[in-house]
């Protein structure tokens, strides 16, 4: 076999402090060890860590673009720092606005919204992404009804501006192209994002080409039973958005599971409450069961009394430590502090033998993956305090929930990184590649 390579990467360190070198060939890694023998171009690594690009488990890609794009409400307290914000917005047919809280001034109806932004259509979302709300010029550009039933309807019958899980219905009714993916691929490249995994719960074959021609990352896609295979991704679970204020009978979400394992597809369910929880482990269980790569997402409450049951079942739990660090002063200022504990487990559940894999729910969670890391291993909130601390776990773990190992033959997709020890520190990438190739 020839000794050159497309890229040779030296005066690298491996996560254990070694020295390790790699040769890339075709997109794989050839050759790897303390050194390298052979000719090719190469990168002085300068002593930093080489290492696996790192997968987002669980994201939300179109969202995630559209925020880049959007009004940013997230860090306004009061309602005039809303209304400044929005007022100031740059022209364009609607106003866009993303992670609002309630606790401003609640959920706001189409007639407080007209008063803060009476002349442009306007709509808003909010910081849980499960409401659409919408002013009275933005719900004239709805038409006229009849209307699912994710549009609330107020005394008269009128819609009140508030849309409840109507995403895909809102995006198809006011038209508009999608938005820009090619800075967040470049964002997420500076990051060491090298594959990500889209968790939409309505993703079809237009979701999926559109994101595998603009995304440089190696691309998974969850959506519904339809999702076909296709060029530039592979097929991710059946994804099950289940809502606890909102169930359906066990018997049609089991019926549901039956559906994907007919077409050779795995589920993933929507569990940020345990009444989610609870209510998956039934209807897998009334579906004959879980198999294999069947997973959890969020798993924002798991008791210490479930941890066995979803040991034995063989999930997998994809948890956003991130929340911690993002929510976590909300969780601590709402809930009672002995459930505190319950709250986006991560080291009781490896220790239980549960599989966990790390993604950032973005944009409704911190998209920079080196901000859940940081969580992962000190569990602090945004103002310092800690929640479940006993969660913590090492950098060596926290890693593993977005990197796989390196091994000759497979995949070239490496970054090289620093994480500095010091407390609070994140992340910093010097190099990324995908299949071999510097993005």
């Amino acid at each position: 076999m020839s000794d050159g390579f497309d890229l040779i990467i030296r005066d690298a360190r491996g996560a254990d402090g070694k020295p390790l070198a790699v040769g890339v060939r075709d997109g794989r890694i050839a050759a790897m060890g303390a050194a390298v023998v052979g000719h090719g171009p190469e990168f002085d690594a300068r002593g930093l860590t080489l290492g696996g690009g790192l997968h987002d488990h669980h994201l939300h890609l179109l969202a995630t673009a559209a925020r880049m794009e959007s009004v940013d409400l997230s860090d306004c307290r009061r309602v005039d720092a809303v209304i400044a914000k929005l007022r100031a917005a740059a022209p364009g047919a609607w106003v866009r606005a993303i992670g609002y809280d309630e606790r401003v001034a609640g959920l706001p109806d189409r007639a407080k919204l007209d008063d803060w932004l009476p002349d442009r259509p306007l709509r808003v979302q909010d910081r849980t992404g499960g409401y659409w709300l919408l002013n009275s010029a933005g719900l004239a550009q709805l038409g006229k009804g009849p209307f699912p039933a994710c549009v609330e309807l107020g005394p008269e019958g009128r819609p009140n501006g508030r849309i409840w899980r109507g995403d895909a219905w809102l995006r198809e009714r006011i038209g508009g192209g999608p938005p820009s993916l090619a800075a967040l691929g470049t964002k997420f490249a500076e990051w060491g994002v090298t594959a990500v995994t889209d968790a939409g719960a309505s993703n079809g074959a237009a979701e999926a080409a559109l994101l595998a021609r603009a995304m440089p990352q190696r691309l998974v896609m969850m959506g519904t039973e339809a999702l076909p295979a296709g060029d530039g991704y592979a097929l991710g679970p059946v994804k099950l958005l289940l809502d606890e204020n909102d169930l359906p009978p066990v018997e049609a979400v089991a019926e549901r599971i039956a559906a994907a394992r007919a077409r050779g597809r795995n589920v993933a369910a929507h569990c940020v409450t345990l009444g989610e929880l609870v209510f998956y482990l039934e209807a897998l269980a009334v579906a004959g069961g879980a198999k294999p790569s069947d997973r959890i997402e969020h798993g924002g409450v798991i008791t210490a009394s479930l941890i066995g049951d979803i040991a034995a079942t063989g999930l997998t739990v994809v948890t956003q430590p991130n929340f911690i660090h993002d929510r976590g002063d909300r969780y601590r200022a709402q809930m009672d502090a002995d459930a505190l504990d319950d709250l986006y487990r991560l080291g009781s559940l490896m220790r239980g033998g549960v599989r966990v894999l790390g993604g950032s729910d973005a944009p409704y969670g911190d998209a920079n993956p080196w901000v859940a890391l940081r969580a992962a291993t000190d569990r602090r909130t945004r103002g310092g305090d800690v929640i479940g601390g006993g969660e913590a776990v090492g950098r060596s773990e926290a890693l593993a929930l977005y990197q796989g190992p390196l091994a000759v033959g497979g995949p070239a997709d490496l970054i090289l990184y620093d994480w500095p020890e010091d407390a609070g520190a994140l992340g910093a990438v010097a190099l990324t590649l995908i299949g071999g190739e510097i993005v």
